[in-house]
């Protein structure tokens, strides 16, 4: 009997403390989330990307926005940001629930996301058509975005940063390859596996 006077005093801090700890932990991460785009920063993205890492089936991808700079003078920069914005929700739906996607910083972006089916370069080239569609609070504001991705079990023993380095210049082989084209012709070209892989195998030498 004399416990739940002692339990009922207690209570008042506890319950203090406990939605004191939920708020540092929601201020948190606010800090490790991008504002513009709501995405994970660097860092908080890459602690997750690692752990994504350790199953077989991981896929890192690497993408940034074509002539951004370009699209800041002529657009002006909230035409930018919305642009930014959109690519990053799009980025996100696209890795889908188990997947995470960070904002490396400028209008990179990068992601690790599981392929459990094996149809990866469909859904990226998928994904490329669905990046390049304009924003709908910025419907002149036309470009595409470039994709370099790699498998981690092509390259065992590669960490993260390795094999963000494989997906860029998968990423840089895609836009060479796509110079001059027309817009739709290089969306198809973004993806290219065969150039993908061919990156791939270059840095693994």
């Amino acid at each position: 009997m004399n416990a739940l006077p002692a339990l009922l005093t207690a209570a008042p801090p506890v319950l203090g403390w406990v939605a004191h700890a939920r708020w540092l932990h929601g201020r948190l991460n606010t800090a490790r989330r991008d504002p513009l785009t709501g995405l994970w920063t660097r860092d908080a993205f890459t602690r997750r990307a690692r752990r994504l890492l350790r199953n077989p089936r991981a896929v890192v991808v690497l993408a940034d926005v074509d002539h951004f700079k370009q699209i800041n003078d002529t657009h002006g920069h909230a035409a930018g940001d919305a642009l930014l914005a959109a690519v990053a929700a799009r980025l996100a739906h696209g890795a889908g629930p188990g997947g995470v996607v960070g904002r490396l910083g400028g209008d990179e972006f990068a992601a690790v996301l599981i392929d459990r089916d094996g149809t990866a370069a469909d859904r990226f080239h998928t994904l490329a058509r669905i990046l390049a569609r304009p924003v709908d609070t910025a419907p002149d504001v036309h470009t595409s975005v470039s994709l370099g991705w790699v498998r981690a079990a092509d390259h065992p023993g590669d960490e993260l940063s390795a094999l963000l380095r494989r997906a860029d210049e998968a990423m840089y082989a895609a836009k060479r390859s796509s110079r001059g084209g027309p817009r739709r012709a290089r969306l198809g070209k973004i993806l290219g596996s065969v150039a993908g892989r061919r990156a791939g195998r270059r840095g693994a030498a």
